[in-house]
């Protein structure tokens, strides 16, 4: 495996300049910068990993509940079988990710924090709409933002606004401002051992990583996305999109690497799903004697498409090259879950252990696969409901009931309170918190609603769900959406023009609860149009419906 140290960067550096560094960086930005990361934090071969020992012997009397919350990275809401449906029209089994509905509760109306990946993962952490402390954005390095911005998307381009450099902050810097209090900080206060795993993507400089934001322990990459294994690897499959600006960034852009505790970085031993999984089976033996909290955040299945041969293999009724690669994706990440699951029980810690799974938003149309959120309308960077209604199930055998459904409308804001609850921590009390303590509707303890309003906001592109009414207000294009969920879930018929006064109703709500949100820390440098009814790759055509997101 070809390590670049820190002299082969430099020679790179210098043999930029020898060819023409101006023209080289205008033909080569990615490469520069991926020579320039690799040049601050070179990345050094594998070596073992070391987690804490917990006590030797389990503590008297009654231990309060272990938490695992697991977190797919834009998995589909039709990417699991456990409703019939599945990758590839079903071929790929998900029984580890769906024993825990069937073990435990199936939120079905359940919402990501956001409909892109940071802005849920912060809403995830502290239990609050991220808008509420202006973490509004994806942090992104802005040669990326103007390669979004300046690239033509079929019929329709991007737009990318320079007026907005002056207000931008280094990418380092965008993340989780300290004086939030996350799910790690209230966890660790109470006594938990604390663990975090795979991708954190809420700020880089050193008082945003996870040691400073109440994990004990970490190992992953602060990265938005990493590559599974390197580039053209023996015994991986992999698939690029030369059409698409996001995949093109992403396999010139990132490393093979991962931190332990925010020390140098190295190259994980195998593919990146399994190492992920591998090494959190390893923690939980090293915890199984006192509580803890993980927070396993796997990259799978975001791009870029790299799959091991093994699964790839495994699938030879799938055809097509690149579902066949994405499928054997999702085979991967339920095997590690399904490990997971099983060093649960197998240090006897099953029945007292919270456990979480949900997906940071839905599917991406820029994969160029259909059906992957069916049946629902939209895609990842959308708020339609492909874009936020996600997979979302708990068990917990020692409180939760088994194989039990609970249909009202529930959000990724809930995780922080909800672990809260289990772990008999109080909720902070000096700000507004968003999420609600989902136990008593789950025990059957509490009657009513656990929200009256749902709100998501991207720059000009806001939504309010209020009871069965979801309303949708955008800029680019100027325009409204307006669907009763109960009586079409699906988002098929729009209502805003022939019942124009709940329109207004609906929107004096969400400019009540707009108007208390924070102002963007960093801005928006750019936004693209997202078609709602077909893959990016797919032909436009005059009748589409699209939204411009930004970022």
């Amino acid at each position: 495996m070809k390590i670049l140290k820190w002299g082969g960067a430099v020679l790179g550096l210098l043999a930029i300049v020898s060819v023409g560094g101006v023209v080289y960086v205008k033909q080569h930005p990615l490469a520069v910068v991926k020579l320039i990361n690799n040049w601050r934090d070179p990345v050094g071969p594998n070596h073992p990993v070391v987690w804490q020992q917990g006590p030797e012997t389990p503590p008297a009397g009654k231990r309060p509940p272990n938490i695992v919350l697991i977190l797919a990275d834009d998995l589909g809401y039709n990417d699991i079988t456990l409703n019939g449906g599945g990758v590839a029209g079903g071929v790929v089994p998900t029984p580890n990710i769906n024993s825990i509905a069937a073990d435990g509760v199936d939120l079905t109306q359940g919402y990501a924090g956001n409909a892109t990946c940071a802005p849920s993962r912060a809403a995830i952490m502290t239990g609050r709409y991220a808008t509420r402390f202006g973490f509004e954005f994806t942090p992104t390095h802005p040669v990326f933002e103007k390669m979004i911005g300046e690239f033509q998307y079929g019929s329709r381009k991007g737009i990318y606004f320079p007026e907005r450099e002056k207000d931008n902050i280094p990418v380092a810097d965008m993340g989780i401002p300290r004086g939030e209090v996350t799910i790690g900080k209230l966890l660790q206060a109470q006594g938990y051992h604390t663990l975090m795993f795979g991708k954190w993507h809420l700020g880089e400089k050193p008082e945003m990583r996870p040691q400073a934001q109440g994990f004990d322990e970490s190992l992953g990459f602060l990265f938005g996305a990493s590559l599974y294994a390197p580039d053209g690897a023996p015994g991986i499959q992999q698939n690029k999109q030369d059409w698409d600006p996001i995949d093109k960034f992403l396999w010139a852009a990132l490393p093979f690497a991962v931190s332990k505790d925010g020390g140098p970085r190295f190259t994980p031993d195998k593919y990146m799903t399994d190492y992920l999984g591998e090494q959190a089976v390893d923690a939980i033996k090293a915890n199984r004697n006192r509580p803890f909290f993980m927070y396993l955040a796997f990259n799978a299945p975001h791009t870029p498409l790299q799959a091991t041969q093994e699964d790839y293999d495994a699938l030879p009724m799938i055809k097509d090259h690149e579902m066949r690669v994405y499928a054997a994706m999702i085979r991967a990440l339920d095997r590690n879950v399904g490990r997971v699951l099983q060093a649960l029980k197998d240090q006897g810690l099953d029945d007292n252990t919270l456990v979480i799974f949900t997906s940071d938003n839905g599917g991406a149309h820029y994969i160029g696969l259909p059906d992957i959120n069916k049946p629902y309308r939209g895609w990842k960077a959308t708020f339609f409901e492909g874009g936020i209604h996600v997979p979302y199930f708990m068990k917990w055998p020692a409180a939760l009931p088994k194989a039990a459904k609970y249909g009202l409308p529930v959000a990724h804001v809930d995780i922080f309170a909800t672990a809260a609850g289990a772990a008999g921590a109080a909720m902070p009390t000096d700000r507004v918190m968003d999420g609600v303590n989902l136990l008593p509707f789950l025990e059957g303890k509490q009657p009513g609603r656990p929200h009256e309003t749902l709100f998501w906001r991207s720059g000009d592109y806001k939504v309010l769900l209020a009871g069965d009414w979801k309303l949708q207000v955008s800029e680019r294009p100027k325009k409204n959406w307006l669907f009763n969920l109960k009586d079409d879930p699906t988002e098929r018929k729009n209502l805003a023009d022939a019942d124009a006064a709940k329109v207004t109703e609906l929107l004096g709500v969400l400019q009540g609860i707009d108007g208390q949100q924070h102002k963007p820390i960093w801005p928006a440098l750019a936004e693209a149009p997202v078609a709602i009814d077909h893959p990016a790759h797919s032909p436009d055509s005059p009748d589409d419906e699209y939204i411009y997101w930004a970022n």
